[in-house]
């Protein structure tokens, strides 16, 4: 069975910094992208940022210039790092693992989610 063990998330001021990590288990032979999406109470999920197997890097326009996503391939791991945080970014942030091809299956795989909250 596919996994996803998230973390770094935690309570910070405005303007500080966090990095989420996201690692994938199991019979894992490719994944095509892994991306961070993000929650709020009362809110519609969104794509925070996403990455694919070649690099290829995508992000809303809210996080942009401030937040950058990165990837090892071959340990299946997926960074997120968040500078210049503001108090819009509090959300619970979830990792997702696209396009997965283990031994047995294929398909999208999500992480159980951190909290991430920007509060002064």
């Amino acid at each position: 069975q596919v996994q996803l063990v998230e973390s770094g998330g935690g309570l910070v001021q405005p303007g500080g910094s966090l990095r989420l990590s996201c690692a994938a288990s199991g019979r894992i032979f490719s994944i095509k992208a892994m991306g961070w999406y993000r929650q709020a109470p009362g809110k519609q999920r969104e794509l925070a940022a996403r990455i694919t197997s070649g690099g290829t890097t995508t992000y809303v326009d809210s996080v942009k210039g401030r937040f950058t996503i990165s990837r090892d391939n071959a340990k299946n791991t997926v960074y997120l790092q968040m500078n210049n945080l503001k108090p819009d970014d509090t959300a619970v942030y979830y990792c997702n693992a696209d396009g997965v091809q283990s031994y047995s299956d294929y398909g999208s795989y999500w992480g159980q989610g951190t909290q991430v909250t920007v509060s002064s």
